[in-house]
């Protein structure tokens, strides 16, 4: 759980008479303000039907139970034990793993947080703490452009989840290995299927800029020219990769009765492993000057001495340095993520801070000038 936010319920407060309730005082914690908001124990039951009607489950923790013979007003150890349950209640939704309760507007209008709405544009706060369009419930789909790009990366992460189950099949030595890697290749190659046609009707939305979505801002020309070309090229990654799957099935069917793969094997040729890079960058030598996957490389000082064992493990060492590279790049785009986010909330605040100081200099210069025509009068 990322520290930009955290929510507690520190202290409560008693309304005013004639019929005096108990107001739990929820905080909001941000990077840069605090928020606090005032609930009755009836608006924590209201939150909880909502998020129960929108996503048809349950929150992880159990909302306390009403209590029928006894008042929190005058009970403070019943009022303690429930100001508990409520906090230890909302942090559960806030930690949770699985977002959708956090991606409900119950969840935002009940938080009154900046920009808060109970339509298709509402805003949530994410698995990491920052703020994010929310899925409107009724309508489905992608609401907003930064979304769309998440949920690109998600395909992106499928596709490579189903080319590194192909090749582990291809090295399995088992039918058992072979069969159970196959499942999950094809598991990945439906998901990346279901989010290809999601990601393009998400994008015909954005593209005409409907009301709720992205805001109601249109995306341009050249940029939806580009998301539709990451979708062709996501496509047809897709489609090579079921090709070689198919082919895959298709030679390992001589299995014998005892489970031991017969004449055919499950091994893929040359063409097959070309298809697994099917629609990216990795092309043939007629139509890409280079280096070509599997080709020779040239010798350097750090090859020229070793061995194939050696030169397996000089692979690994580079892959490590290549990977905790990438992990070091992703932590500072993931910050310069939250800083960009914090920056335009703090921006929407001081925008509509500057407003209501507009509105306050027009109302006093509307006195002023009065004031003056009265004076004028005396004179």
């Amino acid at each position: 759980m990322s520290p930009s936010l955290s929510i507690s319920v520190p202290t409560t407060t008693l309304s005013a008479p004639p019929k005096p309730y108990t107001l739990y005082n929820v905080v909001l914690t941000l990077p840069l303000r605090k928020h606090t908001v005032q609930k009755r124990y009836s608006d924590f039951a209201a939150l909880h039907a909502a998020l129960v009607s929108e996503t048809s489950v349950a929150p992880p923790a159990p909302l306390p139970a009403k209590s029928w013979f006894s008042r929190t007003v005058n009970n403070p150890e019943l009022t303690e034990t429930r100001r508990r349950e409520l906090e230890a209640y909302l942090r559960a939704i806030l930690n949770a793993e699985d977002g959708r309760w956090r991606s409900s507007s119950a969840w935002r209008a009940f938080l009154d947080l900046p920009g808060a709405s109970t339509g298709g544009g509402a805003t949530v706060v994410t698995s990491t703490g920052s703020f994010a369009p929310a899925q409107d419930s009724d309508r489905g789909g992608i609401t907003d452009p930064t979304q769309w790009l998440d949920m690109h990366r998600e395909l992106k992460d499928r596709i490579q989840s189903a080319r590194l189950q192909l090749n582990k099949r291809e090295k399995a030595s088992t039918a058992q290995a072979q069969h159970e890697a196959s499942a999950n290749a094809k598991a990945s190659l439906i998901k990346a299927g279901a989010t290809i046609a999601s990601l393009e009707e998400g994008l015909r939305r954005l593209g005409r800029g409907e009301e709720g979505w992205g805001g109601g801002t249109k995306l341009g020309d050249g940029e939806i020219r580009r998301r539709r070309d990451l979708l062709g090229s996501a496509r047809k990654e897709v489609e090579g990769l079921e090709a070689v799957l198919k082919t895959m099935i298709i030679k390992s069917a001589g299995t014998g009765t005892n489970g031991v793969i017969g004449n055919a094997t499950a091994a893929a040729t040359v063409g097959d492993k070309e298809g697994l890079w099917k629609g990216t960058s990795a092309v043939s030598n007629n139509t890409r000057a280079g280096r070509v996957l599997g080709g020779p490389l040239k010798e350097t000082e750090r090859t020229r001495e070793r061995d194939n064992e050696g030169m397996v493990q000089l692979q690994k060492q580079i892959m490590q340095e290549q990977e905790e590279d990438v992990l070091e790049i992703g932590k500072s785009v993931s910050r310069m993520k939250e800083m960009g986010i914090m920056i335009n909330e703090e921006l929407v605040v001081q925008n509509q801070m500057l407003g209501m100081l507009d509105q306050d200099v027009e109302r006093v210069q509307g006195k002023i000038d009065i004031g003056k025509k009265r004076i004028a009068k005396i004179r």
